[in-house]
């Protein structure tokens, strides 16, 4: 199959070509034709498939020549936005369309000028749009194509409310377009209640984790991991990907990794826009070795070789292990998800292996964590820098106060005298 094939206008085969895109991915192969027709269409495929060109190319096609705001593209995070944009930017040019990304941590200001503009295609969350919509700077009556992509996620994100809402200031007739890693429940009944007969296209089984992907997962306490992270991290120079349960937790798993030397930087929601760009440029340069990051990461970080994911908490819902272990080989390469699963997420790792119908395998400990758990030990009893404290030359010893002065009659005897004190004249309290 080549892009030729799919029905594809010159302009974006030149382009393709120019972008080293050689042959379109079996969801692009599926969905790009359907879409050209304009046919609502829900796609199904792994994390890393090529999901995002599936839909991309056909509204660079559909849209040629047009005005206006015409295409709506909603995903769940900031980064998969940004991510979408890029490659809307990076196909759009010979197509005269404009773009703009509409997401939250940054001003509003260059977003209420895309819209007053009429850009025809816009990406965003729905947060952010939903901001746009409550000021009336937000037009959408014109929308030709809606995309939904990542559904799934952005249902179990609690979404659900704010899409009716968005989703009342489209014209009924569209073209819709739902793309997702996996296919819930909620996603289906969504996909019924707004699309009309979508040709359905699924690569992969719902539940299916990359096959290149290899897998293991060591079964330690909550207090080993850190020791186990250490270890794994000393055996290759892979970049790293590290998945913390909360915000909380990733700062203090990424202290221990800078404290040990490694070059970390970390993304979750408390970090500004700014400080999570940051991070994945960092990561992507390779600035940074080591990425911690909590499930806003688990989609839209778009890292060409990202050669180990470690979850270092179990995710509680199966559907974010696939995406977690999808942000490694991705598109034809290989990698390695490591899993770390302490007694009481025994009950998440089997609700894990049910769901993708595959067994994790065990793996066995690494020798070095002995040593990195003692050292952590070790540098746990230490006192913090800076508060030791001065211990008295006589007797047994006390600590000095703060300031130094050592507490001795000596010290108070040749103490200067202090004068007395004024007191000044008393006068009686007048009642009233």
């Amino acid at each position: 199959m080549t892009f030729a094939a799919l029905g594809l206008s010159k302009k974006c085969l030149v382009a393709l070509e120019r972008e080293g895109f050689e042959a379109p991915t079996p969801i692009q192969a599926q969905a790009i034709p359907p879409a050209l027709q304009g046919k609502d269409v829900v796609g199904s495929a792994a994390t890393g498939t090529g999901k995002t060109l599936a839909f991309v190319l056909p509204i660079l096609e559909r849209l040629e020549g047009k005005h206006g705001t015409r295409a709506l593209v909603l995903a769940p995070t900031r980064e998969l936005a940004l991510q979408i944009h890029e490659q809307v930017e990076r196909f759009r040019h010979g197509h005269h369309l404009r773009s703009a990304a509409v997401i939250g941590g940054v001003g509003m200001g260059p977003q209420r000028q895309a819209f007053a503009k009429g850009v025809e295609i816009v990406v965003a969350t729905p947060g952010r749009l939903n901001d746009h919509l409550d000021s009336g700077t937000a037009k959408l009556d014109q929308i030709e194509i809606l995309v939904l992509d990542e559904a799934d996620r952005m249902l179990d994100m609690g979404f659900l409310p704010q899409l009716r809402r968005i989703l009342k200031h489209l014209p009924p007739t569209r073209q819709s377009l739902l793309f997702s890693a996996t296919m819930a429940g909620e996603v289906a009944d969504f996909a019924r209640e707004y699309l009309r007969q979508p040709v359905r296209v699924e690569v992969a089984r719902i539940g299916t984790t990359s096959q290149r992907a290899f897998q293991q997962v060591f079964l330690v306490g909550q207090e080993e991991k850190i020791a186990l992270l250490l270890a794994l991290l000393e055996r290759d120079q892979l970049s790293t990907l590290v998945f913390t349960r909360t915000k909380r937790r990733a700062d203090r798993v990424a202290r221990s990794l800078l404290r040990s030397g490694h070059k970390v930087a970390v993304i979750h929601a408390d970090r500004s826009q700014g400080q999570r760009r940051a991070a994945l440029e960092g990561f992507r340069s390779g600035e940074h070795r080591v990425l911690v990051a909590t499930d806003i990461a688990a989609r839209g970080i778009d890292v060409a070789e990202i050669g180990h994911v470690v979850n270092f908490d179990l995710p509680h819902v199966p559907e974010d292990y696939v995406h977690r272990i999808g942000r490694t080989a991705r598109m034809e390469a290989s990698g390695r998800a490591s899993s770390f699963a302490s007694p009481e997420e025994h009950d998440l790792l089997r609700g894990i292996e049910k769901f993708t119908r595959k067994t994790v395998e065990r793996a066995a400990v690494p020798r070095e964590h002995d040593a990195f758990r003692d050292e952590l030990k070790r540098r746990a009893e230490m006192p913090p820098p800076g508060r030791q404290v001065q211990r008295h030359q006589r007797g047994e010893g006390r600590p000095h106060q703060a300031s130094g002065r050592p507490h001795s009659p000596r010290h108070r005897a040749e103490a200067p005298a202090q004068p007395p004190r004024k007191l000044g004249s008393w006068k009686p309290r007048r009642h009233r």
